[in-house]
């Protein structure tokens, strides 16, 4: 079903709860088994042919948020206008900028997800009071908490009076910009510029690219 490009995995796993979701005539359950072959319905109804596979790279522009419910204002759905349904892999905040990972393969959104932490991700930031050593030396050391969970070591360098650039593996909600507040400091721009061995290259806001072979067989890997 997420193959198909309709469902995401959740979407799906709501629709088998609720008993919609028929193999060979018999109700769904979790731990029901089923091949390519057998003839799956929800509500009735076949399931279209599974879409080609699409995986992007996408630099989000500001104010976008980062859902495929088309009934938050600014969605990426809406944005895109993809021929079949996206979904993003990870989040930016609606603020930030930068580098977003999208595909149509709703089975390897949740998997992807979850790895997330153990991915690089790298930002550069612009802060409204100059950087100072101090913060970049507790970000080195990490511990500070958020939201209760310790944010981990990360590597961070200064970039300029008022820039740094910050590279983590952890994905906690929004959590650069709360390490830059309990410090004192306010962030007022904040781009990814690469996750893992996917970088954002060139891209300007609001474009995207396919990925190439290799950096899918490495994301998937």
């Amino acid at each position: 079903m997420a193959k198909s490009g309709v469902y995401s995995r959740r979407e799906t796993g709501r629709l088998i709860e609720a008993g919609r979701v028929t193999a060979n005539g018999k109700v769904c359950t979790f731990k029901s088994e089923v091949e390519e072959s057998d003839h799956i319905l929800v509500d009735g109804l076949p399931l279209p042919p599974p879409a080609e596979p699409v995986y992007l790279a996408f630099h989000k522009p500001e104010g976008i948020t980062c859902t495929a419910q088309t009934a938050i204002e600014g969605n990426l759905i809406e944005y895109l206008k993809w021929e079949s349904r996206i979904f993003a892999i990870g989040r930016l905040d609606k603020a930030s900028t930068g580098l977003l990972l999208l595909t149509n393969d709703g089975s390897i959104v949740n998997p992807l997800m979850k790895e997330e932490a153990a991915k690089e991700k790298e930002y550069l930031v612009r802060t409204s009071r100059p950087v100072s050593d101090q913060m970049i030396e507790k970000m080195h050391e990490g511990g500070l908490l958020i939201k209760g969970k310790e944010a981990s070591p990360a590597f961070a360098e200064k970039t300029g009076e008022f820039t740094f650039r910050i590279i983590l593996k952890q994905g906690l909600n929004r959590q650069i910009r709360r390490m830059v507040s309990a410090y004192g400091n306010h962030v007022t721009d904040l781009k990814r510029i690469r996750i893992s061995h996917i970088h954002l290259g060139s891209l300007q806001p609001g474009e995207w690219r396919h990925l190439s072979e290799d950096e899918v067989s490495r994301l998937k890997s």
